[in-house]
């Protein structure tokens, strides 16, 4: 997951401040060189490293700090800040016309960054808000790439504006804005040709393209796992054409994270989107101090919560939190619960969002539930009659042995998941639902299988 490494270092070095009583400038010193040093591992620009290393230094060694009750937290906090500062303190929406005023987006990026499924999960964003968009197909030269757009706009619901491969880039674009106009659209979305690297073709199309018709948003797609030439492409175009915002893919497979801490003070362009999986719901609008929460091990509830209520299903969710209180939580409902996790992400990007829960308990928690594991759990259970699904406590052990030759496993495996579930729903008893509690907030609850959550 994305800032596993970091986010492990930096809690380490906060831990030796945190035992301290009282800090002298010199431990400060001493954790901001750990600091640096995390931050240039994880690929982190060496310019922006030394100016955050500056700012939090200034901060954390005045009197208020030094003289203060806990010390440790306060220069916690202030990394914090300064982290948030980095990224950009505010979210930044793509800006879009008032109304039903048209708003012309141009997606760019290089061939292989995720730009045309990008592309189609921007405007299914944009129409969960309400707006109705329409994708132009501008792609003439890869192979493909129009079908690729039609079936990805197909999964958002939105329709696709294509004239072929055998049409200019920029009479495409005009073309589907005259659509767009007849159809009611009020986002037209342009869907550009890459390149494998940057050159002055592609360059001069998108400058075409920007001179043949009004864009309001160049939108740049690039590859987090590319490190700090991904910070370098940014610059590229924000120099060449300009862009107006980066939108930063496959950050779950990067484990160090450097360009989502480097674009926005390198180039001065904001964030907007993070890409986290294949889903449309894996799109995270980007929030810096979400982030940063986030890389120190503070979780990401928020958008846990968000994540929840977008995907799963309320009335559903509603009756689990219920029998999780009550304790009746059977075997078929931890099926459901299940299915809902892989809904929202899989487990590894919900619990990266938990506070408190670190690379390596990740890790842990992913070994225990990887997919041939959790493949032999969903054969036990379906071994199982629904009576004994729904009231596990009937399992005796002449039971469990004719589960256990029905899925295929030891008798000892029926044991242990027999015992776990039993311990999980005691726990499930004394917590709270994680989306219950807010003053007429209630959206149903959610719950991690086996008290996870």
């Amino acid at each position: 997951m994305a800032f596993d490494s970091l986010s492990e270092k930096l809690q380490n070095v906060f831990k030796s401040l945190r035992s301290k009583g009282l800090l002298t400038e010199d431990d400060v010193k001493t954790a901001l060189k750990e600091v640096k040093l995390a931050l240039l591992e994880a690929d982190v620009n060496f310019k922006v490293v030394k100016k955050f290393v500056k700012s939090v230094q200034e901060r954390a060694v005045g009197q208020d700090v030094m003289n203060g009750l806990n010390p440790g937290q306060m220069v916690i906090k202030i990394v914090n800040e300064e982290l948030v500062s980095l990224m950009g303190s505010e979210t930044t929406e793509i800006a879009l016309k008032p109304g039903g005023e048209m708003t012309v987006i141009m997606m760019a990026g290089l061939q292989g960054a995720g730009k045309t499924t990008t592309t189609a999960k921007i405007a299914g964003k944009l129409k969960q808000k309400g707006k109705k968009p329409l994708l132009a197909a501008c792609d003439v030269y890869r192979p493909a790439a129009i079908q690729q757009l039609q079936i990805n706009g197909e999964k958002q619901g939105v329709e696709v504006f294509s004239m072929g491969d055998s049409h200019k880039p920029a009479n495409i674009a005009k073309a589907a804005i005259e659509h767009a106009r007849a159809k009611g659209c009020n986002v037209v979305i342009l869907d550009t040709a890459g390149r494998l690297h940057i050159d002055e073709e592609m360059m001069q199309e998108l400058q075409e393209i920007k001179e043949q018709v009004e864009v309001h948003q160049t939108i740049l797609v690039v590859d987090a796992m590319t490190g700090q030439d991904a910070v370098n492409v940014a610059s590229m175009f924000e120099e060449k054409i300009g862009i107006d915002g980066v939108v930063l893919t496959k950050l779950d497979g990067d484990t160090r994270g450097g360009a989502a801490l480097s674009i926005r003070s390198v180039t001065g362009k904001p964030l907007l989107y993070v890409g986290m999986g294949e889903k449309l719901s894996d799109l995270e609008q980007f929030y810096p101090e979400r982030m940063a929460n986030r890389i120190l091990g503070m979780g990401d509830v928020l958008t846990l919560i968000e994540k929840a209520q977008e995907t799963i299903d309320e009335e559903k969710a509603r009756e689990l939190e219920q029998k999780m209180k009550k304790a009746e939580f059977g075997f078929d409902d931890y099926l459901e619960s299940m299915s809902q996790m892989k809904k929202m992400g899989g487990i590894s990007s919900l619990l990266g969002m938990m506070p408190g829960i670190g690379g390596a308990q990740i890790a842990e928690i992913e070994n225990a539930m990887d997919e041939k594991k959790m493949a032999r759990i969903e054969g036990i259970i379906y071994s199982m009659t629904p009576k004994e699904r729904a009231n596990p406590s009937i399992l005796n052990p002449s039971r469990k042995r004719r589960v256990a030759k029905g899925a295929g496993v030891d008798i000892s495996e029926v044991n242990r998941l027999v015992k776990q579930f039993e311990q999980s729903k005691k726990m499930m008893k004394q917590m709270p639902g994680l989306m219950g509690g807010g003053k007429g907030k209630r959206r149903g609850g959610f719950k991690l299988p086996f008290g996870l959550g």
